[in-house]
């Protein structure tokens, strides 16, 4: 069995595609993954602090931006979003999958602030403090898939 998970963010070029590679990376059995931004414009890069900061953890990626759409939406059997905002413009426009949108600080236990930090625009250092936030909320989304 297969879990399609799909990361969500504003633009799409920062956290949900670090987060896409993250969980790529990771190689886990049974899980395919996607990210798309609610305001992509598409096929746009990753930024280029987000592709530093997954090379330096040498994380490979090939990343182009996906505008969210109906299609991302119903292949997705778990939508995966970086902040409150986002998952209630999901929940608005695509009623049908308000049992399958979390924001992921929310999915994974996260008691108050559902809302992971956007770095864009940011330092570096900002970029990689995101990427360990991803990190550590990734491993918590999937031991919960597995239990």
């Amino acid at each position: 069995m297969v879990q399609r998970i799909l990361f969500v963010c504003t633009g799409n070029t920062c956290r949900s595609p670090m987060a896409e590679v993250i969980l790529r990376n990771k190689k886990v059995n049974g899980i395919e993954v996607r990210s798309a931004g609610i305001y992509a414009a598409h096929g746009s890069e990753a930024s280029a602090h987000a592709k530093q900061v997954l090379d330096n953890n040498k994380l490979e990626h090939d990343h182009r931006s996906t505008l969210l759409t109906k299609k991302e939406v119903d292949w997705a059997e778990l939508i995966l979003t970086m902040t409150s905002i986002h998952k209630f413009a999901i929940q608005q426009q695509y009623p049908h999958s308000l049992d399958k949108v979390f924001t992921l600080k929310e999915y994974t236990g996260e008691s108050f602030d559902h809302d992971v930090s956007d770095p864009y625009g940011g330092s570096y250092a900002v970029y990689e403090q995101t990427y360990y936030e991803l990190e550590k909320l990734i491993d918590k989304t999937i031991e919960k898939i597995k239990s």
